[in-house]
Formats: structure tokens, C-alpha cells, sequence
């Protein structure tokens, strides 16, 4: 179990990474628009990207 959490907080980290490495003006960009949102919003984005990450690692949970 330990080593699959090492492995998905390694995902996350490429994938997080991503954005800046390839094109960084636009993610300094999408940063700048995301920081003048409003609480509400941001909680909005959040809870969206709660439940699709929870979505999926159920279904890769499943699937093993």
C-alpha cells in the first residue's frame, strides 16, 4: 500500500510539473486568472477536481 501512494504522489507530481516545463507563459497566465477568482469559484474548481480524482482512483481501484 505504502508504495502505491509513493507511486501516485510521483503521478501527480509529473503531471503537475508538466504545465510549467512545456508552455510557461501560459500557466503563469492561467496562475494570474485563477488568483483573481473569487473563493467561491476556486471551491468549485477544487471540489470538481476532488471528485474526478476520486472518480478515477476508485475505478482504478476496482479494475486491480
Amino acid at each position: 500500500m505504502s508504495n502505491t501512494i509513493w507511486m501516485a504522489l510521483g503521478l501527480v507530481l509529473i503531471v503537475e510539473g508538466l504545465g510549467p516545463l512545456l508552455a510557461p507563459k501560459g500557466w503563469r497566465d492561467m496562475v494570474s486568472q485563477l488568483s483573481q477568482q473569487n473563493d467561491n469559484n476556486l471551491r468549485r474548481i477544487g471540489g470538481c477536481l476532488v471528485v474526478t480524482g476520486s472518480v478515477i482512483a476508485y475505478m482504478m481501484y476496482r479494475s486491480m
